[in-house]
């Protein structure tokens, strides 16, 4: 191989050599010493090749300048050759930028497919040869350990309204492990002269209460500014979600997986208004017999954001057609409620996060009560009535170094006491978290949070539990 190299050195040298009678002696020199470097350069890059050691790095005081008489581009460097793939349109992010375990913003639909806060460059995609479309696999592993002083309803999520009230057993403590949060995501992107197309698929493995069943979390397309498939609803925001280990995050936030289509209008300097058309979902409580909810129309939600490079403000508003049909009669009812969330950077590092909603006929789009039948109820005359609802968190980060962060959250969610609705039923919930995170590398993160939960049922009973969680997670590409 030393002998290959200094051939190919020869030859570079005859060729670089003038061949014009004309040229001196102190040119020619010049033209041998700046071959000579080469030839240097080649057997110690040779050596270190042989021996298994990396090449010596290039000082970056030395610029590497081509032998008189050669042409043509310089070769690629090894650092360029295995450099990720540039994401052809990639609007930049505007948003100081952040940490989170669950990492919800990835997820989250941006105008023209922007990248997000926690991940600002889009690292990690690749380039199917021959096609204009880049891919990227990612998602993480993630095991919790949770240990509850007294029955939380949920073993697996802090859900604070599962927490039993007057259960027999509700003094019993409990330990769980488990990996449901483990997850996995696809994503691809591609120009097309309509805008930037970019396709989503994540899922996660809470699906099943006793099994790790598949749990489908986002499937859908964007083109341009253009949405359509199920994950996020346009009414919550993903980016003022707070970095919690537990995966519910609290109570009072607006949250709600959902198939839907949407588009959002540019309003310049960072400002953008979406509309959308969800799915509908009438919840009652406790309906008697022969009573079904109906649904008519879709859930139809208006969003108006502004970013700013301290941070964002958004300003969600839903409206809902809630109605049933029973035996003795029907009923239906417009309702609807208004969220306003945002982050904002204090000081180098750290992180405020917030949201306030209210309204009636909201529990759905809650992540306390989504599911649970709050949004509204059937009285004993057979009049619908729409359930009031109000509540919202606040959350702060600090970074205590670059490695390590710890997050103070706490949420509130009340609904309305009304006599059509059962002693039982849920009447407001309270959430608290202090945790404390450590990253050594961007792949591995692991820590320990304290939380509390308080539920309050419409009778006036009350419950509550302590849990300590402690999470290991592995982040694919990061």
């Amino acid at each position: 191989m030393r002998l290959a190299v200094f051939t190919v050195a020869c030859v570079a040298a005859m060729a670089a050599v003038p061949v014009y009678a004309q040229d001196s002696a102190a040119a020619l020199r010049q033209d041998i010493h700046a071959l000579r470097q080469t030839l240097e350069k080649m057997e110690q890059r040779l050596e270190a090749i042989e021996s298994g050691k990396p090449p010596p790095a290039t000082s970056p005081m030395v610029k590497t300048v081509p032998a008189p008489g050669m042409t043509g581009p310089p070769l690629p460097s090894p650092t360029s050759l295995t450099a990720q793939a540039q994401v052809p349109g990639m609007g930049q992010a505007i948003l100081p930028q952040r940490d989170s375990v669950s990492d919800p913003s990835t997820a989250a639909s941006r105008p023209d497919s922007a990248a997000g806060p926690t991940d600002p460059e889009l690292k990690g995609f690749f380039a199917i040869p021959n096609t204009d479309t880049l891919i990227r696999i990612g998602g993480y592993a993630k095991l919790d350990a949770i240990a509850d002083s007294r029955a939380a309803g949920d073993q697996e999520q802090f859900i604070t309204s599962s927490i039993p009230v007057g259960s027999a057993h509700r003094d019993v403590s409990n330990f769980t492990l488990h990996a449901k949060q483990t997850r996995f995501s696809f994503e691809a992107r591609r120009p097309t002269t309509h805008g930037n197309l970019r396709f989503y698929l994540e899922n996660d493995f809470f699906g099943s209460s006793d099994s790790y069943q598949f749990r489908l979390r986002h499937a859908y397309g964007q083109l341009g500014n253009t949405y359509a498939g199920y994950g996020y609803s346009s009414f919550m925001d993903a980016d003022s979600l707070p970095d919690t280990l537990d995966f519910a995050g609290p109570g009072g936030a607006g949250y709600l997986l959902v198939a839907g289509i949407h588009h959002s209008f540019a309003m310049g300097k960072g400002n953008t208004l979406t509309v959308a058309a969800e799915d509908p979902d009438t919840q009652l409580s406790n309906p008697a017999e022969g009573i079904m909810p109906v649904d008519q129309l879709p859930d139809v939600t208006v969003t108006a954001r502004m970013e700013r490079d301290w941070g964002h403000l958004q300003l969600g508003a839903v409206a809902r057609s809630l109605g049933y049909d029973g035996d003795a009669g029907d009923g239906r009812r417009f309702t609807g409620g208004l969220q306003l969330s945002g982050s904002a950077a204090v000081g180098e590092q750290d992180l405020l996060l917030f949201g306030l909603l209210g309204g009636k006929g909201l529990a759905r789009y809650t992540a306390d009560l989504t599911g649970s039948g709050m949004d509204a109820v059937v009285t004993a005359d057979g009049r619908l009535q729409a359930l009031s609802l109000y509540g919202g968190f606040v959350g702060y980060t600090h970074y205590w170094s670059p490695l390590w962060r710890s997050n103070l959250i706490y949420g509130q969610l009340t609904s309305a006491r009304n006599d059509a609705l059962a002693a039982d039923a849920f009447r407001q919930s309270r959430y608290g978290v202090f945790n404390l995170l450590w990253s050594p590398a961007p792949s591995w993160t692991m820590g320990m949070e304290l939380l509390y939960g308080q539920l309050e049922q419409q009778g006036g009973q009350r419950g509550d539990t302590v849990r300590l969680q402690g999470s290991l997670q592995y982040n694919f590409i990061k």
